[in-house]
């Protein structure tokens, strides 16, 4: 893939804020696409309690009632070369001895617990202590412009690798990241990524004060009862 002319205007990159930590004040990893995505699919599906079926007047009641904020989830395609790297080995000495497996390692620990856990844990095991702590995974946010920073948890990551070194360290490929959007439902109120979500949801709710029809809409009011 080319790289950008020097005279092309300056885009914002998305980019996934990695903490280690969920409390505010923690410094995160900074994980910049080096390529935009292209396209950006999102689904928003509401969080209903489920129809009581054997009672039709509850079921009726509760239609309209959710449990909170849908459960969103966004998916994108994140492409990797290092063809530009390449070009210039002496400054880039990490792509020329291991390709892009630096950067595809990096988005891959974002589903692992750290090996420093997982030796914990057996080390709790050995010891015979009947409930063994379990492994936090970091706060991930996915920023994507000023009023699309929110906080996401992957749910499947897909790798494509479709050129290779003579090491076979692949030196182009295609990242699938699907990922579903945390909110207060699913953190803790003390987390940063509650704080985070809070701050996603008024944003989509100033945008919406400020939308106004794109056409004259009197027409249809005059349908609507009075």
């Amino acid at each position: 893939m080319a790289s950008e002319s020097p005279n092309s205007p300056k885009i914002l990159k998305g980019a996934l804020a990695v903490y280690p930590e969920q409390t505010p004040g923690t410094q995160p990893k900074i994980i910049v696409f080096q390529y935009n995505p292209e396209q950006l699919r999102r689904t928003l599906a509401p969080r209903a309690q489920p129809p009581d079926r054997g009672n039709t007047g509850a079921a009726r009641e509760e239609v309209l009632r959710v449990q909170g904020p849908p459960i969103e989830t966004i998916n994108m395609t994140v492409e990797l070369d290092a063809t530009d790297q390449l070009e210039h080995p002496e400054s880039n000495q990490s792509a020329v001895n291991d390709g892009l497996q630096p950067q595809l390692a990096t988005l891959e620990l974002l589903l692992y617990p750290s090996t420093a856990k997982a030796q914990e844990q057996q080390q709790q095991a050995q010891a015979g202590k009947v409930q063994v702590t379990s492994s936090d995974l970091p706060l991930t946010l996915l920023v994507w412009g000023k009023s699309r920073v929110v906080p996401v948890l992957l749910t499947t990551f897909s790798v494509t690798e479709e050129a290779f070194d003579v090491n076979l360290n692949p030196t182009r490929a295609k990242v699938e990241l699907a990922m579903k959007v945390l909110t207060y439902m699913e953190l803790q109120s003390t987390s940063l990524g509650t704080d985070v979500f809070l701050s996603y949801q008024r944003q989509k709710e100033n945008l919406a004060s400020q939308a106004k029809p794109l056409t004259d809409d009197s027409r249809v009011r005059g349908l609507l009862p009075v």
